[in-house]
């Protein structure tokens, strides 16, 4: 089903990623992006539009010159420790942000929104795995914003007609299989992506057992005392938003839904390490840090309603795959 299709963050790292989705799909993409920490490099075959979410103009103004199908919303701030430390960026762009994007959809149109949401707007897990039932409360400022944005969305539903879904991840990771796109962030706070960026400096030359690889809390009530993580190949929540945008275009969709989007599979951050050891071949000695504030034990999903009601499931499942697409595009950096 071809759209016309702005993707807001469409310069970043998943963003990117479904720009060229939608390409390979035969949509017409518009990238948004103000590049704070998004690359133009990224997309290089999609119209790219500058602006902030934050500046109601700049969505006024990109709303206002096509008349798009849908909207996907990847321009939100992402680091659950930063929000600690500075939630009212935080709160201004995720939540004002957000709330912005509705009223220029709202003027302007289109009122079909796929958003990129988050399992931390769970809070600390009551069961495992998590499912779409389970309670909704934050122990992060960036959860909370998610989870602010999610409600959002469902009020402009009611009153408004819009028609919205919250797509829940778990934890983002890999590169495009083919080699054209990857993980940049500036400074990097990613498991995978710290990991074998330390891999590099070893190979090069670098001293092992001189790490500046750390494991933020070692004393966590899990087998090996480290943070268990689900992790999902960034292609596979791509094809995920592909097959939401199609539910709304459908027209049959309601007002507002979520999903989760895993693989129903945990690893710890040490089996996560030694998976990166077995890709890489490379020995590495990472150093036990304290926790990192408002991280959760373990957070593993249940994509259940996501297998039944998108008819969607990962195509990379195992953690060595993952791990592989990254490695790969790392070492070609």
């Amino acid at each position: 089903m071809s759209a016309k299709v702005l993707v807001l963050g469409g310069a970043g790292y998943i963003g990117s990623h479904m720009v060229k989705r939608l390409a390979q799909a035969g949509c017409e993409a518009t990238a948004f992006d103000n590049l704070s920490t998004g690359h133009r490099a990224a997309v290089p075959g999609a119209r790219f539009v500058q602006g902030d979410i934050r500046r109601r103009e700049d969505l006024d103004r990109v709303l206002g010159e096509t008349r798009f199908d849908a909207v996907m919303h990847f321009a939100g701030c992402c680091y659950v420790g930063e929000s600690v430390a500075e939630p009212g960026k935080y709160y201004e762009n995720n939540v004002t942000g957000t709330v912005n994007l509705l009223e220029a959809m709202r003027a302007a149109g289109p009122r079909r929104l796929v958003f990129s949401s988050s399992c931390t707007t769970y809070g600390d897990p009551q069961k495992l795995p998590l499912d779409e039932s389970h309670s909704q409360n934050p122990v992060s400022p960036y959860g909370m914003t998610k989870y602010l944005a999610e409600r959002a969305m469902a009020d402009y539903g009611r009153a408004y007609g819009f028609q919205t879904v919250a797509l829940r991840y778990f934890n983002a990771a890999g590169c495009d299989p083919e080699g054209d796109l990857g993980e940049r962030h500036e400074p990097e706070t990613h498991l995978i992506p710290l990991v074998l960026l330390e891999a590099l400096r070893v190979r090069a030359g670098g001293d092992a057992r001189a790490s500046g690889l750390r494991i933020n809390g070692g004393d966590f009530e899990t087998p090996d005392g480290t943070c268990v993580r689900d992790y999902v190949h960034v292609n596979d929540l791509c094809e995920a938003h592909l097959l939401a945008m199609h539910r709304l275009l459908g027209g049959n969709a309601p007002a507002f839904e979520a999903f989760n989007l895993g693989t129903g599979q945990g690893y710890s951050v040490r089996q996560v390490i030694d998976a990166c050891v077995r890709v890489t071949g490379i020995e590495l000695h990472p150093n036990v840090g304290p926790r990192r504030p408002g991280d959760p034990p373990a957070l593993v999903a249940d994509a259940t309603r996501a297998r039944k009601v998108l008819k969607w499931s990962p195509a990379v499942g195992d953690l060595e795959g993952i791990i592989g697409t990254a490695w790969a595009w790392f070492s070609r950096r």
